[in-house]
């Protein structure tokens, strides 16, 4: 199978999915993961329509940024360290991870430096998992108004990653808390829109979209032959 027979088995089962929990599958945005993919590969599925696409480490983004069309929209999915925000300022549309507020100052730095506002979303470690980055669900709270006062960012929603398993129905409670966690922050803070869940991967994205993502990270499931 080719990337086109992918994303026509990707799309069906989100639509299922957004069915089965009485939600619009077009509100629901694919972000196709491109860690290790090459240019030409992206530009594939660029012809099969898709136009947002997520890297983990920012060198490998900025290398492929400038041989794919500018039209097209990236976000940073994975680990930022402070180091590399000036990189990326100006050049991603969302960044996923957002962990700490060391890093949130940077962006907030470099978003001023270069007279934009940088949209972020909050990564949570709903999981526990240590080997995981993300605040834990206890710290959300005072973290979102610790950032509150910073004008260079824009928290847009939360981000999560469930465990890795051969059952995608034990990541639903992740998905679900984090959902939940979305719900109860942005309650009795009126400037504040946690709009986008971004959850779900290729292993799990179904269970993610029922219980409420509007992004899903998928690679593989588009990538692989």
């Amino acid at each position: 199978m080719g990337i086109r027979e992918n994303l026509l088995t990707v799309y069906k089962k989100i639509k299922l999915a957004a069915k089965k929990s009485g939600r619009n599958p077009e509100v629901i945005k694919i972000v196709a993961v491109t860690k290790t993919i090459s240019p030409q590969t992206i530009q594939e599925a660029i012809n099969e329509g898709l136009t947002t696409f997520g890297e983990n480490k920012v060198q490998e983004l900025l290398a492929k940024q400038p041989l794919l069309p500018p039209g097209i929209e990236w976000h940073m999915i994975g680990h930022l360290q402070t180091n590399k925000v000036k990189n990326i300022v100006g050049k991603v549309k969302l960044i996923h991870s957002l962990d700490r507020y060391s890093l949130a100052q940077e962006i907030n730095r470099w978003a001023l430096k270069k007279s934009t506002k940088v949209n972020v979303l909050v990564q949570v470690n709903v999981s526990g998992e240590p080997s995981k980055h993300g605040l834990a669900p206890v710290e959300l709270t005072g973290f979102l108004d610790e950032v509150a006062h910073l004008p260079g960012l824009q928290i847009l929603g939360l981000m999560a990653m469930a465990p890795q398993t051969d059952n995608p129905e034990e990541t639903r409670p992740v998905f679900r808390k984090l959902r939940v966690l979305a719900e109860n922050s942005s309650k009795n803070r009126p400037g504040l829109a946690l709009v986008y869940l971004s959850m779900g991967m290729s292993n799990d994205y179904e269970v993610a979209v029922e219980e409420g993502a509007n992004i899903v990270r998928i690679g593989s499931a588009i990538f692989s032959a």
